[in-house]
């Protein structure tokens, strides 16, 4: 089976990365002789990926202004109120890979939760039009995120795996029969365990992610996290690990956990771990951790699947749907408006360390099912060809 993975912008997002390396393994475990490709928006960022048989160029192009591609577009707009020629020369890199492949996997993950997706519309549309099988692999979707045209765009596809029982509901209640539930691919990735830090306390170091992505959702949250790390370091004896997951342009973690590690650099309590580290490498420093406190959903499932009691800086229906799946509801997910609430933020945090042991019971005992159904992606997979 050849298998070609898009909707992909590259591993500065560890998640991403996390999601690719993942069901790569999966895949070449369970499907004898397949071949999977990927097309990245930054395929020069997903080299170190090395089970992937081929890394394609899949970023967006331009079209020149006053070029033949952009009269066309301009034409079909216009005069037909059709989008599709100037969407596929926008996506062509990836497009013209689809031949190449019998199933294509759309792996974005929460790609759906961020208003309409035309692009993707399209490159699916064309994947079915050249009889391919289609698969949206390890979603969220949240119910404020459905539309008309995205409904629409759903029924393309031969299968839809939901990562987690609130998208797997929605979806369902939304009339869509061709969806089953999973669990994220991550649970299973593997980890790197580098040399620990100087300063780093085995037991007794706790981690801490951070995004400017909630902090301009909510901009008096950083006071809040800044308060909260004051808090843990005036009333405890804990080691602060700042942990940066996404380190894109103007969406990274790492500067902004920088200016923490400044701020508190005099405690001598603080540890800023590099921005240069590939998804495995962060996954074996928060594994070592004994709490972690993060906003990026693929740090905390990095913590989640090494039994690290975790509190969940407030995001989307990915974060409460994979809490509830562990859980059995939404413990210690706090949502984006609780995040400039100094005190509630130090009242969960309370809660998590009061809790440690009750909360490892139910990782030990839950963590494993996860696993489980983090397999069951690919049996789904080999289904849809029998």
């Amino acid at each position: 089976m050849k298998i070609l993975m898009f909707a992909h912008d590259g591993s500065l997002n560890r998640g991403c990365e996390a999601i690719v390396r993942s069901s790569t393994s999966l895949i070449k475990e369970s499907i004898e002789d397949s071949k999977v490709y990927l097309a990245s928006g930054k395929p020069e960022t997903d080299k170190g990926i090395l089970k992937l048989d081929t890394i394609f160029d899949g970023s967006t192009s331009s079209i020149k202004k006053y070029s033949l591609q952009w009269l066309l577009s301009y034409i079909n707009i216009k005069l037909f109120k059709n989008e599709s020629y100037a969407l596929g020369e926008i996506h062509k890199k990836t497009i013209r890979h689809i031949n190449e492949a019998d199933v294509c996997l759309s792996i974005g993950g929460d790609n759906y939760c961020y208003g309409e997706q035309p692009g993707w519309y399209e490159i699916n549309k064309r994947i079915k039009n050249k009889g391919k099988k289609l698969v949206l692999w390890g979603c969220s979707i949240g119910e404020e995120d459905m539309s008309e045209r995205k409904l629409q765009d759903l029924k393309l596809f031969d299968l839809i795996l939901a990562r987690e029982t609130i998208t797997f509901n929605m979806l369902k209640k939304k009339g869509l029969s061709n969806v089953k539930l999973c669990a994220d691919p991550a649970f299973t990735m593997e980890k790197e365990e580098l040399p620990l830090p100087k300063g780093w306390e085995e037991g007794n170091t706790i981690g801490l992610n951070f995004s400017p992505l909630i902090m301009k959702k909510n901009e008096n949250s950083k006071v809040a996290v800044i308060n909260l790390i004051s808090h843990i370091l005036n009333t405890t004896t804990f080691i602060v690990a700042l942990t940066p997951h996404v380190t894109e342009r103007h969406n990274n973690d790492y500067d902004l956990l920088k200016e923490f590690f400044y701020k508190f650099k005099d405690s001598k309590r603080v540890i800023l771990l590099p921005d240069n580290l590939n998804a495995i490498q962060y996954k074996g420093y928060i594994a070592r951790m004994r709490f972690f406190i993060g906003a990026r959903t693929h740090a905390t499932i990095a913590a989640y699947s090494n039994y690290v009691p975790t509190m969940v800086l407030g995001y989307s229906v990915k974060s409460k749907g994979i809490s509830n799946d562990i859980f059995g509801e939404e413990k210690l997910v706090l949502g984006i408006g609780e995040l400039s609430d100094t005190n509630i933020l130090i009242s969960k945090f309370e809660e998590m360390v009061k809790e440690e042991n009750e909360i490892k019971e139910t990782l030990y005992n839950s963590v494993p099912k996860l696993k489980k159904m983090s397999y069951k992606s690919v049996q789904y997979l080999n289904e849809i060809f029998k």
